[in-house]
């Protein structure tokens, strides 16, 4: 498994709450689980999906991997505030998870398999995991996706760094565009794949702010020592570009595009 390159840091847990607010339609629209489901949730971070997924489905269980320990813990305590009392926290690696075949009905996953150096092999476990007939639901983003205006060299340059660095890593920032192959070549059927893009612009306030200013530009600030280590950019074109980028989520010139892939498939 390859780094989570954003890091674990106060203001990346502070992005991650400002993303999800954001894209919560987007993530969970037509996502719901039957009374009596059993739902594993892979790489729940610090709960930001757990809390929507288990108060979507009030009578399913879910059971919640993590494994990174603080963000387990402020996963706990989110669905604790929340009064959730249907999912059970466990901190494994998903290539070491302690569940027998066929243990759940469904699985949920969201925003991991880009972090992955194998992600075949790990779509491969969880079908494993997942009864003959449950689902597995994968969103997943595509950095290759993203188109600003005002577009810069600099601009262009600071977000190519951030996908570099996530290849260093050994993740894939492109991975949106690679579901259906993957889930397809895991061994799953049926499998269907949906974009869902996010624009904004000043007629949308909501988007330019949670989406491009809270979530967006904090992401590339996020692997700047990263990218800078690597050699990937320049430190005054990085910082140029990100005042760029900063300024496509300023009204009135700026716009901004980004594209999501929402998958689902069945165990066969």
């Amino acid at each position: 498994m390859s780094d989570y390159v954003h890091g674990y840091s106060a203001r990346e847990a502070e992005r991650l709450g400002d993303q999800a607010d954001i894209l919560r339609p987007l993530i969970h629209e037509g996502t719901a689980y039957a009374a009596g489901a059993r739902v594993l949730e892979i790489g729940c971070g610090t709960g930001e999906q757990t809390v929507t997924l288990a108060a979507r489905s009030l009578e399913a269980a879910f059971v919640s991997v993590e494994l990174s320990a603080p963000s387990l813990a402020a996963a706990q305590a989110r669905a604790c505030r929340a009064g959730l009392a249907n999912v059970a926290f466990v901190r494994g690696d998903l290539f070491a998870l302690p569940f027998a075949d066929r243990a759940f009905d469904h699985a949920f996953i969201c925003f991991v398999l880009e972090h992955l150096a194998e992600p075949e092999r790990a779509l491969a476990l969880v079908r494993r995991l997942v009864r003959p007939g449950g689902t597995v639901t994968v969103m997943e983003g595509d950095h290759g996706s993203c188109y600003f205006h005002p577009e810069t060299e600099a601009g262009r340059e600071a977000w190519e760094s951030l996908i570099a660095v996530q290849r260093h890593a050994g993740g894939d920032a492109r991975i949106g565009r690679r579901l259906y192959p993957l889930l397809a070549g895991a061994g799953f059927a049926d499998v269907r794949v949906a974009p869902k893009m996010v624009y904004a612009d000043e007629a949308h306030p909501a988007e330019m702010d949670l989406f491009v200013a809270r979530t967006i530009v904090p992401m590339v600030e996020g692997v700047r020592d990263k990218a800078l280590a690597l050699g990937l950019i320049d430190e005054a074109i990085f910082a140029r570009g990100i005042a760029d980028l900063r300024a496509t989520g300023t009204p009135p010139a700026g716009t901004f595009c980004y594209t999501f892939f929402k998958a689902r498939a069945r165990v066969p």
